[in-house]
């Protein structure tokens, strides 16, 4: 939690204030926008719902209505009795034509069934073709039943998925059943009728019996979207509504409830039970409630863009006129680490933010001048301490040679004698010589190879020194004095302390324009403790042996100061295997170092 508190305070006024306005605006829009959507949403449900009962309580009386009507056609038949008698065929199909003609949207097939099974219709050549094997087992249930009885739907080769209308008839003589009308029903035109003010893109119905059968029917007709809303299995033709979904539904309380249905949820309006014994459901897709109140939606999200646009516009002007200042004054702060460029502010106000801008570049600029005097004063320090560096010939050195001079002559070793006087007047010109700091690596190479004479002189057949160097690299650029040094190093601590001969080998060569320079000798060599310590052996006294006071950690220094950080040394070794020292100098002309210089 801390962490989190730490992270969010290192945020800028900006960022929390944007982060204050947005979530406020998220907060108090969102809050306002989700109860009046919601409350919008209930009441237009509410208002749906009960629309939908109104339209299935005036459906239902229209069913009501049709029981009526074929009752009426039922009770009218029934007083013909006279039409079950034998020789009364074609009379009896005349009569049941015409009642079929003058209802043709209600009725499907009418029969009158003899007691004896003998069975007249309507259409008497169509059943006389392809029966109906229903009309026995109606004319069973007739002989149990005293009045009309509807039956669960069916599939009758007559009238396709029908449901019949029964009432036994009577003989008036003997009170006995003589027989049974019959009516078929068109279920499709029944669907199709109701189908024309409840069947819509977002809404449906289904009539199922107090038994859990399905009354209405599918009419081909009509495109599969149009049963979209239910789970019908079009594998089968006609298609067929989905048993656990009508168990499903069959269960649900009388009003409204919610279903799950093929295409998200459902609201589901069911009616009480009307006087044919069955229940209508209507449909509605959850998202038809949501879809109507769009228009509430859009306002929203229009007030919604507006007021974000007035926290970017407030913001903007926080940023303009107190945030970016500041930041900017912050992050040229920042960069204060960096004084070889100097940053400052531009600052045009009179107000806080422009005062203390231009307190900043004043500190800045006198910051920049008094570093600028410290690099110069430290570099001219170096400068002087290395010059007087390479001045100083160590006493010791001058003492020793001079003792194996003497030695020589006292041998009357007249030319080794001329010699080693010459080379080291040799040595002590190069060494003095004040007109510049730079030399060619052939011009350093001579010089070592004077140093390493005279030492040769006083050690003997000690070491032996190999010099490898490319043509190309011996006119390239070189500090004076940086191999001599190295060598000086190799010779006193790597090769004297050893009991055998040893070697120091030099190669120079030039690539990516770098001149690569290494010194490898096969002394004592170091271990890393030693090796760690080389570098600050410029905080020790000079060591006795040496011919200048500069060391190793004088060479790296010198070439960082007049070629950057990017050059200098490198030096490996293994105790009893040998040291390698790597040097590094960009690869420029002699006369081009002269110019930079």
């Amino acid at each position: 939690m801390k962490a989190l508190i730490s992270w969010f305070g290192s945020w800028s006024m900006l960022a929390k204030h944007f982060l204050f306005l947005s979530l406020g605006t998220l907060v108090l829009l969102g809050g306002l926008g989700y109860i009046n959507l919601r409350e919008a949403e209930g009441l237009f449900r509410r208002q749906v719902v009960s629309d939908a009962q109104v339209i299935i309580d005036r459906t239902n009386l229209y069913m009501n209505a049709y029981l009526d009507n074929v009752q009426n056609i039922l009770l009218l038949i029934s007083t013909r009795e006279d039409l079950l008698n034998v020789g009364m065929e074609k009379e009896a199909s005349d009569v049941l034509r015409s009642y079929a003609n003058m209802n043709r949207s209600l009725y499907k097939s009418l029969y009158l069934v003899g007691v004896d099974g003998h069975v007249i219709s309507n259409s008497q050549t169509t059943f006389d073709i392809i029966g109906n094997p229903e009309i026995p087992k109606l004319l069973e249930q007739a002989k149990q039943t005293y009045g009309i009885f509807i039956t669960e739907p069916y599939q009758s080769p007559m009238s396709g998925k029908t449901v019949a209308f029964v009432l036994p008839i009577q003989s008036s003589s003997t009170k006995s059943l003589k027989g049974i009308a019959v009516v078929e029903i068109d279920l499709v035109q029944l669907t199709n009728m109701i189908a024309q003010f409840m069947n819509t893109k977002n809404q449906t119905f289904a009539i199922i019996t107090n038994k859990k059968n399905v009354v209405h029917s599918f009419d081909v007709g009509l495109p599969l979207s149009s049963y979209r809303l239910l789970p019908y299995h079009t594998s089968v033709y006609p298609p067929e509504l989905d048993g656990g979904f009508v168990e499903r539904v069959s269960d649900l309380p009388v009003g409204a409830s919610e279903i799950d249905g093929p295409e998200g949820d459902l609201v589901a309006v069911k009616s009480g039970m009307n006087n044919l014994g069955w229940y209508f459901i209507a449909f509605y897709e959850n998202s038809f409630f949501y879809q109507n109140i769009a228009s509430l939606y859009r306002n929203f999200s229009t007030a919604g863009v507006f007021w974000i646009f007035l926290v970017l516009a407030s913001t903007y002007m926080i940023s303009r006129y107190i945030t970016l200042p500041v930041r900017t004054l912050v992050a040229k702060m920042d960069r204060v680490r960096d004084m070889e460029v100097l940053h400052t502010i531009h600052a045009t106000g009179n107000d806080e933010i422009g005062r203390l801008a231009r307190s900043y570049n004043a500190m800045m600029e006198r910051i920049h001048h008094l570093m600028q005097e410290t690099k110069e004063a430290e570099r001219r320090k170096k400068h002087f301490e290395l010059k007087m560096l390479q001045s100083q010939i160590a006493p010791h050195f001058l003492y020793n040679t001079l003792a194996c001079i003497s030695s020589l002559a006292k041998q009357h070793k007249i030319y080794e004698v001329r010699e080693t006087i010459k080379t080291l007047v040799g040595l002590l010109s190069f060494s003095f010589d004040k007109s510049t700091e730079f030399v060619t690596l052939a011009d350093e190479l001579e010089g070592l190879r004077m140093y390493a004479y005279i030492q040769k002189v006083r050690y003997g057949d000690k070491f032996t020194m190999e010099i490898d160097a490319a043509p190309a690299t011996l006119s390239k650029t070189i500090l004076k004095l940086t191999l001599q040094p190295l060598v000086e190093n190799a010779i006193f601590h790597g090769i004297v302390p050893l009991k055998r001969e040893g070697i120091i080998r030099i190669r120079a060569k030039y690539a990516k324009d770098k001149l690569i320079i290494t010194i490898r000798d096969n002394g004592l060599g170091m271990n890393s403790e030693v090796l760690n310590s080389v570098f600050e052996e410029r905080h020790k006294a000079p060591s006795k042996h040496r011919f200048t006071g500069i060391g190793i950690m004088n060479v790296h220094e010198r070439i960082g100061l007049h070629f950057g950080t990017a050059y200098g040394l490198s030096i490996f070794s293994l105790p009893e295997i040998g040291t390698l020292i790597r040097i590094e100098l960009p690869a420029m002309e002699h006369e081009h170092a002269e110019k930079n210089k």
